[in-house]
Order: structure tokens, then C-alpha cells, then sequence
């Protein structure tokens, strides 16, 4: 049955010819009975063609159908070509080209000849034997069917364009909802980007200095080279705990689910970090300021990257016999991070571009993670020499 139904959806001509047939074999019996004195029956039969012919045409063009009916009914008023069976395609016409959705004039035209069919037959072929109020209420019963049909034809357009709409909508929705999510995704990895940098940039920044160490100790100091290769391993083992967390991550897209799950760094890993970095040769002092307290988990990973990026940049650019100071300040509404080196620094453009080669983040990765969090940064080249970098994260995300 369903194939039915889809089978006839598919072809709406063929159902309407064929509803087109049964109503010229049911008027060609109304013409054949035609009475003497009336129109010709070649007259008649022509209208009743037409009148059928606009039945099986009426979805593939429904304005030239609306005319051609309209003419045919001029036609039956001046011929004399009485009411008959081939007359309901009117009604059939009417519905069709008010739901079709089509020009208003021809709605309009519908509507208009839909009420004026009735009382026009009624003048022209009387009721016998039928008082005026008799004439009158019949003419209105006449007229209800056509303004019914336009009625339903319109209802149905509305309908139709009501879901039309949702439908739409439904396409736009799914397009932001895709849209949203390759926005999501290209924010996933940039932060994991940002995240592989840092591990990458630190730690192997670390084991090059700490190599370079080495190598240069090696044949007059053997114990300082050892412990300079221990701090190597270490970094390197850190730097793959860190990376196998960050690509797990990729893997299954929920940091529970990674092998080897490292927690996130914080804010007292920071001091780790600093010690790690003396022991590499970068003399840092380390300060905090305010009673240290919980934070958000987003503020504590924004502060320990800003400030592994800042020491990481020192050492890059800061040049020989270089200092740092990282202070730590606990405010009641955030925490405050200040970065200084008194070293030669590096051009400021190297900060914003990323690095020389334009392959590093710089300042925009910082720039991106206090503003994750609602923060400010400032940074720059300090007055006496060297660089500067000062953040401000709240404990609230701003609106």
C-alpha cells in the first residue's frame, strides 16, 4: 500500500488525468442528453473537453488553467451551454490555484470568480417555478462550495509555506550547528597547540642548555656533567609524559579516557618550574605575595604556562649571564603574575609575530589564554633593559 501511495506522489499528472477521464465520461453522458433548442452538442462537448482537459493540467499550470476556465464559463453564459457535470472542474481549478502558492492575482482571480459563478448561472438559467427567496438561498448554496475550496486551497498554501519555513530554519540550524562545531574544533587545537609548544619549547630549551652544559664539563668535571644528563633525562621524561597526555587527549577527545594521564599544571607546580629552569642556568628569583589559596583550574594553567613561556623567551633572548624574577601576587579577586628579566631582550615584533621563523606563539598564545580566562596582559621591553610581562587573572571570567 505504502508503494502505492509513493508510486502515485510521484506521478500527480497521471492521477489527475485520470480523475480527468471519469468526469468527461460523466459529461459526455450529460452532453449526449443535451435538449433541442439549446446549444450545439459539437459546442458542448468542446467545453466539456476543456472544462476536463483543465482537471488533468492543473498542477502543471494552474494560472492558464484559472484562464481557460474562466473563458469557458463566458462561454457556457453566451452559448447557452447550461450548468453540467464538467462544471465541478471550476471548483477543482479554484482550490488548486489558491493552495499552489502562485501570483495573488490569479488567488484573487479565483476567488472573485469563484463567487460571481452562481448568482451569474442563476441569472442566466433561473430555477423554475422558485420565488425570489427561493432564487436567493439558492444561490447562496451554490456559492458556499467555491469559496470553500478556496478557503481550503489558501488554508493548505499557508500550511505549506508555514513548513516550508521550519524547514528552512532547520537547514540554517544545522548549518550554525556545523559551523559551531568547526569553530569548536579549531579552538581545541590551537589550545592543544599551544599546549604542545609549551611543553616542547620548555623542555627542550632546558636539555640544550643542560647538553651544552655538559659537553663542556665533560673531560674536567665528570660529576657535573652526570648530574647535567640527569636533569636531561628528567626534562625529557616530563616533556613525553606531558605530550603522551596532550595526544591521548587528541585520541579520544576526554582526558580521562588517556593513557598515562598527567594532571594539568598549576600554580605550585610553578615553583617546580623555577627550580627547574636555575638548574639549567638561569638564575631566577622567585616570590609570593598574599596568601595562596584554590583557584580555578583554567587560572592555575593560564599562570604556569605564562610564566614557563616568559622564562622560556628569557633564556632564548635574554643572552649571557641573564636574571629573572617571577613574583606571584594573590589579590581577593585574582591573581596577579609579573615575569622580569634584566637581559638584552628580544625585538618586541619577535613576541607578537611568534618567534623569527613564525613558527613559535609568543605573545599571542599569551595573549589567548588570559583572555580564556577574562585576564589582561601587558608586556614589553623594562626601561633599564630586558623584558617585562605583567598579567592580571581574575577569579571570574568576565561577561
Amino acid at each position: 500500500m505504502q508503494r502505492l501511495y509513493d508510486f502515485l506522489r510521484r506521478h500527480p499528472t497521471g492521477v489527475d488525468t485520470f480523475w480527468a477521464l471519469m468526469l468527461l465520461g460523466f459529461s459526455l453522458l450529460w452532453v449526449v442528453q443535451v435538449p433541442e433548442g439549446a446549444a450545439p452538442t459539437a459546442l458542448a462537448a468542446a467545453v466539456v473537453v476543456l472544462l476536463s482537459l483543465s482537471v488533468a493540467l492543473r498542477r502543471r499550470a494552474p494560472e492558464k488553467v484559472l484562464i481557460l476556465v474562466a473563458a469557458l464559463g463566458l462561454v457556457q453564459l453566451v452559448a447557452d451551454v447550461a450548468v453540467n457535470p464538467a462544471d465541478f472542474a471550476m471548483l477543482v481549478v479554484i482550490y488548486t490555484v489558491a493552495a499552489h502558492g502562485g501570483p495573488r492575482w490569479a488567488s484573487r482571480l479565483a476567488l472573485v470568480g469563484g463567487v460571481c459563478a452562481a448568482p451569474l448561472a442563476q441569472v442566466r438559467w433561473p430555477v423554475e417555478n422558485t420565488s425570489a427567496a427561493g432564487q436567493v438561498f439558492f444561490t447562496v448554496v451554490m456559492t458556499v462550495p467555491f469559496v470553500l475550496a478556496w478557503v481550503l486551497g489558501d488554508s493548505i498554501r499557508t500550511r505549506r509555506a508555514y513548513f516550508a519555513q521550519l524547514e528552512e530554519r532547520a537547514r540554517r540550524l544545522e548549518k550554525e550547528r556545523e559551523a559551531q562545531a568547526k569553530v569548536a574544533v579549531a579552538a581545541e587545537r590551537a589550545r592543544i597547540a599551544r599546549e604542545l609548544h609549551d611543553v616542547v619549547a620548555h623542555n627542550v630549551s632546558v636539555m640544550v642548555v643542560q647538553a651544552d652544559g655538559a659537553a663542556y664539563v665533560l673531560d674536567n668535571s665528570p660529576d657535573l656533567a652526570k648530574q647535567a644528563l640527569e636533569t636531561i633525562s628528567g626534562t625529557g621524561r616530563q616533556a613525553l609524559a606531558e605530550m603522551r597526555r596532550l595526544l591521548g587527549i587528541l585520541r579520544t577527545g576526554e582526558p580521562e579516557d588517556a593513557e598515562d594521564y598527567v594532571p594539568q599544571p598549576d600554580v605550585q607546580q610553578i615553583e617546580d618550574l623555577v627550580e627547574q629552569v636555575r638548574k639549567a642556568g638561569l638564575h631566577v628569583d622567585f616570590r609570593i605575595e598574599g596568601t595562596p589559596r584554590p583557584l580555578p583550574s583554567g587560572v592555575e594553567l593560564t599562570a604556569y604556562r605564562i610564566v614557563q613561556e616568559a622564562l622560556t623567551n628569557t633564556r632564548k633572548h635574554g643572552g649571557p649571564d641573564v636574571g629573572a624574577s617571577v613574583r606571584l601576587v594573590y589579590f581577593d579577586d585574582g591573581l596577579g603574575l609579573l615575569v622580569e628579566d634584566d637581559g638584552r631582550g628580544a625585538a618586541h615584533e619577535l613576541y607578537e609575530d611568534g618567534g623569527a621563523d613564525g613558527r613559535g606563539h609568543g605573545l599571542i598564545g599569551m595573549r589567548e589564554r588570559v583572555g580564556m580566562v577574562g585576564g589582561t596582559l601587558d608586556a614589553g621591553p623594562r626601561p633599564g633593559g630586558g623584558f617585562r610581562i605583567s598579567a592580571l587573572l581574575p577569579l571570574k571570567p568576565a561577561n
